[in-house]
């Protein structure tokens, strides 16, 4: 048995190191891998190492069956498809082997010799280095196309982010694969031109750098930054108790005097590391409850010195142009648990941003002034992207791509939406456009509902409901087809999206594609779902979807008219085939009904549980006396309906229940 991602076949795969981080990316492996039968093997030569690699590993396993993150089954499934082994032999026939062993130029190099001799030319070599360029590890391997790269963050069974450096050599098709398999298999791959420490890590380690430097200059006591870098950036730890934790005082001190001679002068270990190295010593770093007071002034000079530090490294990274910014601010924020940086820099205001990076640099000698920054500053900020295009051919592919809200769109992600398809309806050399979604878990998991708590009138909430609606009225517009790759499930404005695209295709075996939760939260759908919904899947089964709030798997989907078909292989390949086949007029997809809807009926006595009686009566009317317009005009009527919501009882109830306990409590509703 084996999993295939387009041209990579994987039956066994092999990680090499059993410390910190390789037996989190086995149980990573295992836990997706499992299921379609591929092997692992964990190799080290220290077999204390591998006991408790499996003791670790055993243990998240059991831990994960616990939280119910998954079954039993699939747990004795991943436990029996790992072996723990230190003999080397071990190693041949693997399809991939990944090296998580020392951060040691000649340790790695001399164990992708070994591989290189025990494997043959089509397994892939893949190294978890934290800072080495590729170029450097893999330099005696005799096929350095398939060597690259793959850097995971703590703790890599969880860390979403894995930052992917090709080499020199390394074949452009392979890079491209793994990034689609990464993202298959529940990451968030990050593409890193070769570059000493990658993207993140110079980011990460140079504010340790600039916290050490702020002790030395007698800015604060280790505790008093740190707390200030927590307030400041929004991260979880301080910088210093980061490193800490870690134990990467001595990976760190490495980095940074290699990072003096292969990035900036800056960049250099300062001697407060090297002597606390030297003792054995732990940083002072607060203990768990430990409340730390900074003094306003302080406060003020040490935020100055860390937002300065922060805004400047990733400034600098833009300026090596290794990676797309907009990847590396949405990196930062999710492997470092941290605020994106240059969405912070755009959020401050770009010119305050520019000022504090300006005196900070001229502060630390050997850190130039970003140019980056400069021309940021200079078009009025940071250009960043939630939608992302490649293309197929002739067929344009535009990716919602926002991991950490499962591609929640909001009006900054609406507008960019509009532009991008316009530019596609645009280009002669495009025939039509697939609309999907990043990762696999969502293809979008509604609209921004911080965007609808704004809302305080009936007329916000229509002008709310009109701005998403004119954006799918204009993609159901556009003279080219636009189909639907969806991906995941489709909550409430995505499934909306979705309705208003010329056709849909669904991945195979979805428990839930769609769900319209609106009236879970006191609220009706306001993207066109209660006049769209029912001219697709017809009035009384639209209805019973829109009024219970009630998932819709990817089978029924098809079944009832929502999708077109389900795809077993790859869902954006055919969804392409699919958009070429309609362009060229091998596929008719009749289009929706933009008239009246004939036999409207009376509306059905229904069971709707717990759910406002008083919002499920602006929804009958919406979804009833809708149907017996024009779309146009029915897609009005929706529009005021959603505003009556604002004007309810029931819909506060809805959105503080939602916002304070989560999706799964259920609000106790007056039904006014």
């Amino acid at each position: 048995m084996s999993y295939q991602f387009k041209d990579i076949e994987l039956s066994k795969i092999t990680i090499i190191g059993a410390g910190n981080i390789g037996p989190d990316i086995c149980l990573h492996f295992a836990k997706v891998f499992a299921a379609d039968g591929v092997q692992m093997v964990l190799v080290d030569i220290a077999a204390a190492a591998l006991e408790s690699a499996q003791a670790r590993i055993e243990k998240k396993v059991a831990s994960g069956v616990k939280v119910r993150a998954f079954r039993p089954e699939l747990a004795e499934k991943m436990l029996a498809a790992i072996r723990y082994t230190s003999d080397y032999a071990d190693i041949a026939g693997s399809s991939l082997v990944l090296e998580a062993a020392t951060e040691d130029e000649g340790i790695k190099d001399a164990i992708f010799k070994q591989v290189d001799a025990i494997c043959d030319g089509r397994a892939i070599f893949l190294s978890n280095s934290s800072h080495m360029r590729p170029e450097v590890i893999f330099r005696n391997t005799s096929n350095p196309g398939r060597c690259l790269v793959a850097h995971y963050f703590f703790p890599a069974e969880r860390n979403p982010i894995v930052e992917i450096i090709p080499g020199a050599g390394t074949d452009p098709a392979l890079t491209a694969n793994l990034l689609g398999m990464y993202e298959a298999i529940g990451k968030v791959p990050m593409e890193v031109a070769s570059s000493y420490g990658y993207a993140i890590d110079p980011i990460f380690e140079g504010l340790f750098l600039n916290a050490i430097l702020c002790l030395h200059k007698g800015y604060g006591t280790v505790k008093e930054i740190d707390r200030v870098s927590m307030d400041a950036l929004g991260c979880g730890v301080g910088p210093v108790t980061a490193v800490t934790l870690a134990g990467g005082n001595e990976i760190t001190d490495h980095g940074l005097d290699e990072m003096h001679t292969e990035l900036l002068p800056w960049f250099k270990s300062p001697d407060l590391l090297k002597q606390q190295i030297a003792s054995g010593e732990r940083w002072d770093i607060a203990s768990k409850g430990d409340v730390i007071e900074v003094e306003e002034q302080k406060r003020a000079h040490l935020t100055d010195q860390v937002v300065g530090a922060f805004c400047a490294l990733a400034s600098y990274i833009a300026d090596l142009g290794i990676c797309e910014i907009s990847d590396l601010d949405k990196a930062c924020e999710i492997a470092l648990v941290i605020k994106p940086p240059f969405s912070m820099m755009n959020e401050m205001g770009i010119e305050k941003a520019y000022s504090i990076v300006e005196a900070w640099c001229a502060d630390n000698e050997g850190f130039p002034m970003p140019q980056a920054l400069i021309a940021a500053r200079d078009a009025g900020g940071w250009k960043l992207s939630n939608v992302t295009r490649k293309t197929l051919g002739d067929v344009a592919v535009l990716t919602i791509k926002r991991p950490k809200v499962l591609n929640a769109v909001d009006t900054t992600v609406l507008a960019e939406l509009r532009e991008k398809f316009t530019e596609a309806e645009n280009d002669p050399a495009i025939t039509g456009t697939v609309l999907t979604g990043f990762g696999v878990k969502a293809f979008v998991s509604g609209a921004d509902i911080n965007d609808l708590a704004a809302c305080k009138t009936a007329q916000a909430g229509y002008e709310n409901s009109q701005n998403f609606q004119k954006v799918c009225n204009f993609v159901e517009a556009l003279s080219k087809p636009v189909v639907c790759a969806w991906n995941g499930f489709a909550f409430g404005g995505g499934a909306e999206l979705a309705m208003s695209c010329t056709a849909r295709v669904c991945k195979a075996g979805m428990k839930i594609a769609a769900c319209q939760p609106e009236v879970n939260l006191g609220f009706i759908p306001g993207a066109g779902g209660t006049q769209r919904l029912p001219r697709l899947v017809g009035i009384n089964k639209a209805a019973e979807i829109l009024r219970t709030a009630r998932p819709v798997p990817s089978a029924e989907a098809v079944e009832i008219g929502l999708a077109r078909t389900e795809v077993e292989g790859d869902l954006v390949d055919a969804a392409a085939v699919l958009v070429r086949q309609i362009a060229n007029g091998e596929v008719v997809v009749p289009a929706i009904e933009t008239g009246p809807l004939n036999d409207i009926g009376e509306p059905e006595d229904l069971d709707i549980g717990h759910h406002s009686r008083k919002i499920d009566s602006i929804l009958v009317n919406a979804i009833y006396a809708g149907a017996g317009m024009s779309l146009a005009a029915g897609l009005d009527l929706e529009s005021r309906s959603f505003g009556k919501c604002i004007e309810t009882e029931d819909m506060w109830i809805g959105l503080e229940n939602f916002m304070g306990k989560g999706a799964a409590s259920k609000a106790e509703f007056l039904h006014k």
